[in-house]
């Protein structure tokens, strides 16, 4: 089959219907996974035909899982397997993967019991997504600090990768409405967070920090900070206050959907010369050379059989 007939070709699917084209997947209206956000996700990427980190998502996933009592039928053996094949299935070698564990529909009409929902997992794989585009990358993002403030740690766990984007997508709207390509959040205390979809750094002074609060522990985080280690570069997680954002040296952030991705502004401020800044280019570019070494790859497994 070649790509013009291939009808996953645009995205694959998993869903309770089995595996279908991305554009005929869907859920029932009366699931709690719509109408209340009670779910969790994690994303994975593949890159030139491997996963990357697939253990570290899923052992994230699963600890997402169990701290919201999510447990969907299928074990994490099977929806590895149920990952490769999506990719399989679309023949993409770079890739935007993602598993979702949903509440369900309460067994019981009218039932307010999390406990009487029937939990189901789906999973999709779409083209490649850049959280910032590549060519905003290229001249580095221009970063807004949001007046809207995140929402405690006390209210819901960051660790607990979750849809409830209110905040973050306020903070994403006031952004564009300045002009600006997205937002970093701070909390009611005026302690940087994260953006909608990336971990946030500073550099100042040679060292790397990245917030300790209100923040994913995001998995290309842990990659900057053992990259940062590798290369004898000081990093740690630690508070940030905003004041401390706004006289840093240098800006990034970091995602799945994108690596280490370079702020050249910040608000009104000109980071160096209105460009990447030395080290933020340094580990971008050593994150995916480290990639082409075969740094935490996981093949795809592309002889997966295909679901007609």
């Amino acid at each position: 089959m070649n790509d013009t007939e291939n009808p996953y070709q645009a995205g694959a699917a998993f869903t309770q219907d089995g595996f279908v084209p991305i554009g005929e997947a869907k859920i029932s209206v009366l699931d709690w996974g719509f109408t209340r956000s009670d779910c969790t996700y994690d994303v994975v990427h593949v890159w030139q035909g491997a996963f990357f980190r697939l253990g570290d998502h899923l052992d994230r996933f699963e600890a997402s899982m169990a701290k919201r009592r999510l447990a969907p039928p299928q074990t994490r053996a099977e929806m590895e397997d149920i990952l490769h094949r999506l990719v399989a299935m679309t023949g993409l070698r770079d890739s935007y993967v993602a598993m979702v564990a949903l509440r369900g529909r309460p067994r019981v009409g009218g039932s307010r019991r999390p406990a009487d929902c029937d939990n189901h997992f789906i999973a999709y794989a779409l083209p490649w997504i850049d959280v910032i585009p590549p060519d905003v990358q290229a001249r580095g993002g221009h970063l807004w600090i949001a007046s809207t403030p995140r929402v405690p740690d006390a209210s819901f766990d960051p660790a607990v990768k979750n849809y409830m984007w209110g905040d973050l997508t306020s903070g994403l709207m006031e952004a564009h409405d300045h002009g600006f390509d997205t937002a970093v959040l701070c909390d009611a205390q005026g302690y940087v967070t994260e953006g909608p979809g990336f971990n946030v750094f500073i550099v100042k002074d040679g060292a790397v920090l990245t917030p300790d609060r209100g923040s994913l522990g995001g998995i290309t985080r842990r990659s900057v900070i053992e990259l940062c280690l590798d290369e004898g570069i000081p990093a740690s997680v630690a508070p940030i206050t905003r004041q401390m954002l706004e006289d840093a040296d240098e800006v990034f952030t970091a995602t799945t959907a994108g690596g280490v991705m370079p702020i050249a502004r910040l608000n009104e401020r000109i980071l160096g010369n209105d460009r990447p800044g030395p080290l933020s280019a340094r580990l971008k570019n050593l994150y995916w050379r480290r990639h082409a070494d075969g740094w935490h790859r996981t093949p795809v497994r592309y002889d997966a059989v295909v679901a007609k």
